[in-house]
């Protein structure tokens, strides 16, 4: 960390703020362009004070997270976690709908209180139904388990480094006191920011694909319509040309053969 200390005062570190924001308008970009490619970002933050700003952003984005405790294999071994959340799912459907009704008082109790453990541990990532693109994390040192799961299954990490941690182990290391609510709050609301502008443009992108694809059909809409009109008149003006046609003008009519049998007969004949 020591290129990231602008000094010491009483055995205190103090961080360069220059390279904070340039290594935060750095991990901001690079979070906005997964956002845009619509790739989920999961916020980890365990710390006791870094749990309430981190879901608070983690839900306005719309994003993954985790920050009562981080299940060892929650990255590693995603099929087994997956499993557990579609049991959460199923207990809260169950409560939901009703059917639990025919169950006794006690299995009913035992329902709700399995669902609400799972649900403290689980219900952020509910919603995940894969692995993230990238992991967020509020103290590397703190949430090292879910650092090493992510290296080891080849996931960006982006942290908030203090001086008592290791920047080159994660890609993009933030400088920033990691213990203090208030540098939590920027950082994390800094980074939301970023990944709520990279879902903005992705969903102008998608109304304009879909605009440009719509405009597209009625052009060839358009198009077909006015062939299909070219071509039908074209076959109604050979049907007249071909009405026209036939005997040319002042030609002798031809006679009907057999017309001799209606003759009267000769004045000639007896009486």
């Amino acid at each position: 960390m020591l290129p990231y200390i602008f000094a010491e005062k009483k055995g205190i570190h103090i961080i360069d703020l220059n390279k904070t924001v340039d290594h935060l308008q750095e991990a901001a970009a690079a979070v906005k362009q997964i956002a845009k490619s619509g790739k989920k970002i999961m916020f980890v933050a365990t710390k006791k004070q870094a749990k309430e700003i981190v879901s608070e952003c983690a839900k306005r984005v719309n994003m993954p997270y985790a920050t009562e405790r981080w299940l060892g294999g929650m990255l590693t071994n995603f099929n087994t976690v997956r499993k557990s959340v579609k049991k959460m799912q199923s207990i809260e459907k169950m409560l939901a709908d009703g059917s639990a009704e025919s169950l006794t008082k006690k299995e009913r109790l035992t329902l709700s209180r399995d669902r609400d453990k799972m649900e403290k541990v689980l219900g952020g990532i509910a919603q995940l139904g894969r692995l993230p693109a990238a992991l967020f994390m509020v103290d590397i040192g703190h949430e090292h388990i879910a650092l090493s799961e992510a290296k080891r299954l080849g996931i960006a990490t982006f942290g908030m480094v203090d001086t008592n941690s290791d920047p080159n182990k994660v890609d993009f290391a933030i400088p920033a006191n990691d213990d203090a609510t208030k540098s939590i709050a920027i950082i994390t609301n800094y980074i939301t920011a970023a990944i709520a502008e990279g879902l903005a443009e992705r969903q102008a992108s998608k109304e304009e694909e879909e605009s440009d694809e719509t405009s597209n059909e009625n052009e060839a809409r358009a198009r077909r319509l006015e062939a299909e009109a070219q071509s039908e008149a074209g076959r109604g003006g050979r049907g007249r040309g071909g009405a026209t046609q036939g005997a040319p003008a002042g030609a002798p009519k031809r006679r009907i053969a057999g017309g001799g049998a209606s003759r009267r007969p000769a004045s000639g004949g007896s009486r």
